[in-house]
C-alpha cells in the first residue's frame, strides 16, 4: 500500500490512523486504504471511521466532505487514541480533565480503604500510587501544563491526602480541622504529583533527543513552527515546559549538551 504525500500512519492492533496536511489528501488515501484492506480480506467498518480536522480556525475544513464506498464519513471535534483524548483545538485541557475525571471514579472506589483506621498509613499511600496515580498521569510526558492545570491537579492530590492522613485536632481549641496543603506535604514525604510529572516529561524528552533524525517523534521535538503565530497570548509549548522544568528542578539551563545528562539519567531525576 502506498499514500501520497507527507503523512504518518499510526497502527495499534485494528485501529488504523492516517495524520496528513489536507483534507483533500485524507479523502484519497482512505480510499487507498480501503482497497487496500479489501486485498487484505479486511473491511473498514465505515460507522466507526471518523476524521478530525486540526487547526485553531473552527470552521476550517468544514466545506468539504470525505468519503468511503460513497459514505461520508462522521467529523468529530475529539477522539481517543490510545486512551489519550485528542482535539480539534490540540489542546490538553480536556485530556487532563479526562485523567482527573478517570482519578476520581478510582478515588471513589478504594476511599473506604483509605478511612481505614486499620490500614496503615504507607499501605494507603502504595494504594494511592499504584491504584489512583497509575490512572491520572497516564500520558503525563506530553502534556504542557499551565498553572490552572497545575493546581487541579494539586487540588486533586491534596483530596486524596486528606482522606489518607485524616482530620487533624487542633492544640488550642481542641477542634478537628482539615490539614493544610503543607502539613500534607510534609507527612507525603514524597514529591507532589506536579513534581512528578516534570520530572518524567524530561526524562521522556532527553529519551527522545537520543533516538536520532530518522524518528519522526525527535523530529517534532526539534522542529520550529512555520508561518505567523496568530495574535493572542501564545500557548504553553513543550519546549517552554522543559525550559521551566530544568530550572525549578536544578538540571542547569537549557543547552545542546543537557540533552546527553537527562537521557543518561543524571542531573536530579
Amino acid at each position: 500500500m502506498t499514500l501520497n504525500g507527507t503523512h504518518q500512519l499510526l497502527v495499534y492492533a485494528d485501529d488504523v490512523n492516517i495524520m496528513i496536511v489536507s483534507v483533500h489528501a485524507i479523502d484519497k488515501n482512505a480510499g487507498t486504504l480501503v482497497v487496500a484492506s479489501k486485498e487484505s480480506g479486511l473491511e473498514v467498518n465505515v460507522d466507526k471511521a471518523k476524521y478530525m480536522v486540526m487547526s485553531r480556525d473552527k470552521n476550517a475544513g468544514r466545506s468539504q466532505n470525505i468519503k468511503i464506498d460513497n459514505s461520508s464519513l462522521e467529523r468529530v471535534e475529539e477522539f481517543k487514541y490510545l486512551r489519550t483524548t485528542l482535539t480539534n483545538q490540540n489542546s490538553i485541557q480536556e485530556e487532563i480533565k479526562s485523567r482527573l475525571n478517570s482519578g476520581n471514579a478510582c478515588y471513589h472506589s478504594v476511599q473506604n480503604l483509605l478511612s481505614s483506621s486499620f490500614l496503615p498509613k504507607n499501605i494507603k499511600i502504595k494504594i494511592y500510587i499504584t491504584i489512583i496515580l497509575l490512572v491520572v498521569w497516564y500520558g503525563r510526558e506530553t502534556w504542557s501544563l499551565t498553572l490552572r492545570e497545575e493546581r487541579r491537579l494539586r487540588v486533586f492530590e491534596n483530596r486524596v491526602l486528606r482522606r489518607i492522613f485524616r482530620p487533624k485536632r487542633g492544640e488550642e481549641t481542641e477542634e478537628w480541622r482539615k490539614l493544610h496543603n503543607k502539613e500534607l506535604g510534609d507527612l507525603y514525604c514524597s514529591s507532589n504529583i506536579v513534581r512528578v510529572i516534570k520530572s518524567r516529561r524530561i526524562r521522556h524528552t532527553g529519551h527522545v533527543a537520543h533516538m536520532g533524525e530518522g524518528r519522526g517523534v525527535y523530529r517534532v521535538l526539534v522542529r520550529k513552527p512555520e508561518g505567523k503565530r496568530p495574535f493572542g497570548t501564545p500557548r504553553q509549548r513543550c519546549e517552554n515546559n522543559i525550559k521551566m522544568d530544568l530550572q525549578e528542578l536544578g538540571c542547569g539551563a537549557w543547552r545542546g549538551s543537557i540533552w546527553l545528562r537527562i537521557g543518561t539519567g543524571g542531573g536530579h531525576l
